[in-house]
């Protein structure tokens, strides 16, 4: 495949299904859908030991973030300290209180976030058929805002593909399916279910955090999900309204039999409305399901309202 080869995920994805229209013309919010009062009830009862797992990684650290190729990390700054009064810069509030205050400034879609489901696109369309052109100076249509107003609410279970395959991470370009998805959940002893929110571990967080991994542009190529389209039939008729890794894109980074990058994110994203919530922190809550052997709980979760944005931070809380 060449390059420059702007036709390659409209020839791969000919014929996969889509489900533009099926909440309407107007819907920005897709899979999320699925996720009615049957669904967080069902979630609820899934919080059996009222144990909390919060699966946000840490921003601007001061090691440096792990970010895609392309991104740089988020940059943290004091703009009021103690030192600041005693400078002089900053004086005590009428009372004697004094306070410190500080901003941060990188991407919408650094460490854990969310994607908006027209955060990638081709042949000029973004998800429900709406066109490129509305990413123009803001995402008018299909950005993080509407699925930040809904949130994000259900059953969940977390599929450890690394502890599955007996190794603490999955390599580079180490890849898995939907079968493998099945295989890990039956040996786990838990049932996915239609419409169950998924977090899928491969390892791969933890080890771009502890410096196991490094991303180096040109030469990254995560392990996660690949495309066929019997993957893509099965995250359709399980109506899986979210997936949630451990990685920073969600899947492989290239499709090894054509070098496609990202084509989940066309075929899941893009088309079915899947809502992508990527760099999620599970090897605490992974640790703790393989103790106790309880994989599935309660999801709740909601980016942060990027006014026109592609996407936002999210520190989703899983609980047991």
């Amino acid at each position: 495949m060449k390059a420059a080869d702007t036709q390659a995920l409209a020839r791969l994805l000919a014929g996969a299904p889509t489900k533009w229209g099926r909440w309407g013309d107007a819907d920005e919010i897709g899979a999320l859908n699925y996720l009615t009062e049957r669904e967080v009830r069902l979630g609820l009862a899934a919080a059996r030991q009222a144990r909390t797992f919060t699966l946000g990684v840490p921003i601007a650290t001061d090691a440096g973030d792990a970010v895609f190729p392309g991104r740089w990390a988020a940059r943290h700054y004091m703009v009021a300290d103690k030192a600041g009064f005693e400078a002089g810069h900053w004086h005590p509030l009428d009372g004697g209180l004094e306070f410190a205050d500080d901003y941060v400034n990188g991407f919408a879609q650094a460490g854990t976030h969310c994607d908006g489901l027209g955060h990638m696109w081709f042949d000029d369309t973004l998800w429900n058929g709406y066109p490129a052109s509305s990413t123009n100076g803001g995402m008018t249509k299909a950005g993080i805002m509407p699925i930040a107003e809904r949130g994000i609410v259900g059953r969940a279970v977390l599929l450890d593909i690394a502890r599955f395959r007996g190794k603490p991470k999955l390599e580079r370009g180490e890849t898995f399916n939907h079968t493998d998805l099945i295989a890990c959940a039956k040996a786990q002893r838990v049932e996915i279910g239609r419409r169950t929110i998924l977090l899928v571990r491969t390892g791969w967080v933890g080890a771009l955090l502890d410096g196991r991994e490094t991303v180096v542009a040109g030469q990254y190529w995560e392990p996660g999900l690949t495309f066929s389209p019997e993957l893509v039939r099965w995250f359709d008729e399980m109506e899986i309204p979210c997936l949630v890794t451990d990685t920073l894109a969600n899947e492989t980074t290239y499709e090894p039999d054509t070098g496609v990058m990202l084509v989940l994110h066309a075929a899941l994203m893009r088309n079915l409305g899947i809502v992508f919530t990527e760099m999620a922190w599970l090897d605490a809550l992974a640790a703790d399901c393989a103790g106790d052997g309880q994989f599935d709980g309660f999801y709740c979760g909601a980016p942060t309202k990027v006014t026109k944005g592609t996407g936002g931070s999210i520190n989703p809380v899983f609980i047991k």
